[in-house]
Order: structure tokens, then sequence, then C-alpha cells
């Protein structure tokens, strides 16, 4: 990882400074498939800022032996059924027996952190530790991916931790790029489902669950044809398996109210650029090793504020948070020879606009972050051959996630463990009897991890064992 820090002693093999563009600190553990993952915080270089700018390597050693203990924490709770502490039911108590031994276990130092993780937001959690503002603002952003909250917003600093948890071989915060593409990943899952005789359709997509009495038993596509199972088991939103494909009128009301209560409120956009050449950074001119991980735009606290200053009021970022890869240096195979890809998160990118539509806005938004891009790498709008701009909207209407929440609902307090879709049913069970959910809106939320599915499966395979083999229907917004 690399980000924006002062200039250390020559002994330190730690950080290079570069005279006049930008300090640069080569992150501690680092473990994955690439050579070098990094993050580079873009900002405007002021020599009498990096002056006065303190050393912030030692506390980093020291935040990073925190948060380790707190991943280990939390990492077994990405495997299990979470317990919900409202009921009497054994198997929940033994459950959370479990989990009040491993609190125990923790020095008070590391109870203390846990506490202040679920409860505060990115940015005071990180005031704690640092003073050098552009180091703050860009880890700060791990807390805010996806939501629709400020750094400054109560209940960012567990989604920091969330994005801490991302792992390679044993090492927390690392990343990684799979060969061809993230696709791949869902390709290498399908083949492998394929040889033991799975059928997968494509271009298939579902208009309804059908029920009878209380019971799934399959589902119709869109074409009209039905398939039959005693298990259909829905990898979409609650918003979509519950409002689109069930009828209302089939769910209890108190549940169903908790569907339509579930925040999704999407907050981000995607752009992604084919260039003709690599973009030439003004704090680090050249190609180096510095292209080949994270490019992250948050020059300051105040920056990632305001950017949330404009979401707030149903407007997309003037001055968005940007998060960029250029994955063709790592995998040349996703572009031609000498060619390149740029993909851009960007956040913040509301949903529902206050003016306006997001067909009208598109390109707008587009040229905004193309622009923003060009005040750290001049060169980047004469180096780009083709675009793509994907909206809140266009994630809705191509990938099904409704409102363009990447991972399908918030990861706020309120939504997560015994809480996610509904409070009572996080048990990836559902009121319509066979019929379970395995998507991000289940415990433990987003990310590219499996871990709803593979619970889901668990529960499902441990409540049909023994049963007909009829075949199990995975409704999933990828069929279509």
């Amino acid at each position: 990882m690399f980000s924006a820090v002062p200039r250390l002693p020559k002994k330190s093999s730690r950080a290079f400074f570069f005279p006049n563009v930008l300090t640069l600190s080569r992150s501690f553990v680092q473990k994955s498939s690439v050579n070098s993952i990094s993050l580079v915080t873009v900002w405007k270089f002021c020599p009498s800022m990096a002056r006065s700018l303190p050393c912030p390597v030692v506390t980093y050693d020291e935040f990073s032996k925190m948060m380790t203990p707190m991943c280990r924490f939390m990492k077994p709770m990405l495997s299990m059924v979470p317990p919900d502490p409202t009921t009497l039911n054994p198997k929940d108590l033994k459950q959370l027996h479990f989990l009040l031994q491993r609190f125990r276990e923790l020095s008070s130092d590391e109870r203390y952190t846990l506490v202040q993780l679920m409860t505060m937001s990115s940015a005071d959690f990180l005031d704690q530790w640092f003073e050098t503002d552009v180091l703050k603002a860009t880890m700060s952003a791990s807390g805010i991916i996806g939501t629709y909250l400020g750094i400054r917003s109560p209940g960012t600093a567990y989604v920091l931790l969330h994005h801490y948890m991302g792992e390679i071989d044993g090492a927390f915060r690392s990343w990684g790029f799979s060969r061809g593409g993230t696709g791949a990943i869902s390709n290498a899952i399908a083949d492998a489902a394929r040889e033991v005789g799975v059928e997968i359709r494509i271009k298939a997509p579902v208009g309804k669950i059908l029920t009878k009495n209380g019971r799934a038993y399959g589902v119709a596509l869109q074409d009209g044809e039905e398939l039959s199972a005693n298990v259909v088991s829905s990898s979409v939103d609650p918003h979509l398996t519950f409002e689109k494909f069930l009828d209302p009128h089939e769910l209890p009301a108190d549940f169903l109210e908790g569907v339509r209560r579930y925040k999704f409120r999407g907050s981000s956009g995607k752009v992604n650029l084919a260039l003709d050449a690599l973009p030439n950074f003004m704090c680090l001119p050249g190609p180096g090793a510095h292209l080949r991980g994270a490019i992250s735009i948050s020059p300051s606290m105040d920056y990632m504020e305001r950017a949330y200053d404009d979401a707030k009021y149903g407007h997309y970022s003037r001055r968005p948070y940007i998060d960029m890869v250029i994955p063709s240096l790592t995998d040349p195979s996703v572009a031609p020879p000498g060619k390149h890809v740029l993909s851009c998160f960007v956040q913040y990118a509301p949903y529902k606009l206050a003016e306006s539509t997001w067909d009208d806005q598109r390109e707008a938004f587009g040229n905004n972050v193309i622009n923003t891009i060009a005040e750290y790498a001049p060169n980047i709008r004469d180096i780009i051959i083709g675009r793509q701009v994907l909206t809140p909207l266009d994630l809705e209407r191509e990938f099904g996630l409704t409102q363009g929440n990447i991972f399908q609902g918030e990861l706020s307090l309120e939504q997560l463990f015994f809480l996610r879709p509904v409070a009572g049913w996080a048990y990836y069970r559902t009121p319509i009897q066979n019929l379970y959910m395995c998507g991000s809106a289940t415990h433990p939320g987003g990310g590219i991890m499996g871990a709803n599915g593979r619970i889901a499966s668990q529960v499902i395979l441990k409540e049909w064992k023994g049963s007909s083999p009829r075949p199990t229907v995975a409704a999933s917004k990828a069929s279509n």
C-alpha cells in the first residue's frame, strides 16, 4: 500500500521521498497474487504542509497490531449462522457463550477497541490513532464503501473493519486480482459445479417463485417455463425476492414491513476507461509499482466529507472520492497489447437525484469523474479510447442490485448479524417453507468471499439431509 505520509529518515526502508511531489509509505504487511498492490493518495503537493506533517509510521505499526486481533475475533463470525440474543434457543445461547468467551480472552485494550469499531465513525476512530490528514482520509474511505454515510457518520468504523478483514494467505488488509477479471471467479465456481452435475442456465430470467400452501415448489421463468424443486435458494436481495418474485400477501405483515424498511440507498457508481497508454500522475510521473495497485483520490478529511454533503441533498459529488485500479498491468489478458483498462469506483452517486434523472445525468457524471482525474493525471483525456459509465440506476437495471447498492443493502449496524436482512429471520430461512436466502443481503454482508452461500448451503443440507433427491433451484440475477 502506498499512502501520502511525511519524509522519514534514510535508515527506514518503509518510506520514500519524492521532492516537490508526494511522500509514499510502503505497506507493512501485504501478500497477494500480484507482486505489488499499492494505494496512492493523489493530492496537490504543498511543501509547507509536508514539513509540518507528523510521522505516522510507528503509529501505523501499532494500529496494524491492534487491528489484527480484531479481525481474528470477527473471522469465526463470518462462518456461522448469526446467533440471535433475543431468543432463548439453546443453540443460539451456546454460540453466544462461545463469542462471550472469545471476547473475554481479548485484552482490555482490545475489548475497548472492538466496542469502538462497532459504534464510532471511521473518522473519529482514526483520529485517535493518526494526525496526518491525508493518511486518515485515505484510510477512512474503507468505512464508506457502498454506504450512504460519510466518514464522520457513526457506524462507519465497522465498515472499515469489514474491509480490513480482507485476507490473502493469512495476511489481513490484503487484496488481489483474479486472472481474467473478477468474472473469472464466478466462471470457476460454475465450472466446478458443472463437474458434479449441476445444470446452470443463462439468459433465463426468473419471473416468479412458485408457491402453494405456504411452500415454495419451484420457479417460473419469464418465458413461461416452470422448474419444480424441493428447495428454492435466492441470491437476489429481499426486495426482488419478496416483493417482485412473490405475492406480498403470502408473507406475514410484520416480516413484509421489515423487508420494506430494509435500506439499500445506493451511493456509488463505476467508470471504466479503455486507455491507449498509462495515466501520468503529476505527483509521481512515469510508470512504476505505484500504478499496479489501487490509486485513491482522497486528499483530505474535509474533501471526503464534502463529497458526502453533495449526496445528502441528492447530487452526485462534484469532487468525488475515486478509487482506481489498472488491472491490465497485472493481468495483460484484460486488454490488447499496449492498451490498458482503468477501473474507477466512484462515491458519491446517490440513487435518488434531487433534480433530473440518471439517464439524463449519466454522461455528465462520467465527465465529472474524468475531469477530477485530469487534475492529477493531465494526460488522461488524451489517452481515453473508450468508456463505460455505470450509475446506480444502471447497476439496478443490469445486475439486479436494487437502488444500485453493491452489498444488496447497507452494512449499517441495524442491518448486520442477526438483524440481516430482517430481525428474527437471519437464519437463511424465510417465512415461505423451502425458500432460502443466500446472497449478500444475509449475514455476513457483501464482499467476494462466498460466506453467505456457504452458510446457507450448510443450513439447507442439514435440514434436507435424507430427503428426496429432487433438484434445488437457485434464483439469481446472474442467470439473466
